[in-house]
C-alpha cells in the first residue's frame, strides 16, 4: 500500500479496486474485497494532516525506505540460497536438520555458535552451560534459590530461545512437555527456556553419537537426555 500510495493525499485517492490489486500483490488471497473497503475507509477519515510540504518530505522517505526494504529482501533471499548450499555440505548438517523446530537459518545458527568439534564440550552439561540454558543454583545458609544463567554467548541463546518456541508445532514430545511446565506454574519464558535445555540434552547426545534424531528415544520417561 505504502508502495501506490506514500503521502495521505494519494491515499485517498485510491480506489477500492487499486487497493485490492495492492493486497492481491501482496500476496493476500481472501477476504481481499472487504479488506479493500475497511483500507479506503480508513484513508478517507479525517485526521490531523501535516502541511503539504512536510507530507510529501515524508513520502519521500518512505519512497526510499521501501526502496531499500526491497534491496534487502532481495540479498537475505540470496544469502539464504547460498548458506543452504554450503551448510548441506556439512557433515553434521543431517544430524542438526533432523531435530524438529531447526531448519536451515536456525540449524546453522545454532550449529555456527555452539562450534564444530564435537570433542569440545565434555557432556551435555558442558554444551547447556555455554549456551546459557541451565540453571544456576545459589545458596547461602539455609537458603537455595536456582535462577537463569546470565554469563552466556547470547546470540546463541536467542537461537536456542527460537528453535524451543518452533519445535512446538514440530514435536509431539516438546509439546507435552512444554504444557506440563505450564501446568505447573511456569509462564511461558521459563518453560521455553527449559525446553531449550532439553533440546540442547538431545542435541548434544545425537551428535556424540552421530545418530539422527528420534522423537520415541529423546521423549522417554526418565531419559538420560533430560539430565
Amino acid at each position: 500500500m505504502l508502495s501506490i500510495a506514500p503521502t495521505p493525499a494519494l491515499g485517498r485517492g485510491l480506489s477500492r479496486s487499486k487497493i485490492a490489486s495492492a493486497l492481491r500483490r501482496g500476496g493476500r488471497s481472501r477476504n481481499i474485497e472487504k479488506r479493500a473497503e475497511e483500507i479506503q475507509a480508513a484513508l478517507r477519515s479525517n485526521y490531523l494532516e501535516a502541511p503539504r510540504g512536510i507530507a510529501e518530505a515524508y513520502g519521500d522517505v518512505t519512497r526510499s525506505s521501501l526502496a531499500l526494504i526491497e534491496a534487502y529482501t532481495k540479498q537475505i533471499a540470496a544469502l539464504e540460497i547460498s548458506l543452504a548450499e554450503h551448510f548441506e555440505q556439512h557433515p553434521d548438517a543431517k544430524v542438526v536438520l533432523s531435530l524438529p523446530g531447526l531448519g536451515t537459518v536456525l540449524g546453522a545458527r545454532v550449529l555456527g555458535e555452539f562450534g564444530d568439534d564435537r570433542t569440545r564440550y565434555a557432556s551435555a552439561k558442558s554444551r547447556k552451560n555455554y549456551g546459557g540454558t541451565s540453571p544456576v543454583t545459589k545458596a547461602s545458609g539455609r537458603s537455595r534459590v536456582v535462577v537463569a544463567r546470565h554469563a552466556r554467548n547470547r546470540r546463541l541463546a536467542s537461537a536456542l530461545d527460537r528453535w524451543a518456541f518452533c519445535s512446538l508445532t514440530h514435536s509431539e514430545g516438546a509439546r507435552r512437555y512444554y504444557d506440563e511446565l505450564r501446568a505447573r506454574g511456569k509462564n511461558h519464558g521459563q518453560a521455553n527456556h527449559q525446553l531449550a535445555n532439553r533440546w540442547v540434552g538431545i542435541l548434544h547426545y545425537c551428535l556424540e553419537r552421530d545418530e539422527l534424531y528420534c522423537e520415541s528415544i529423546a521423549w522417554r520417561e526418565n531419559s538420560e537426555l533430560a539430565a
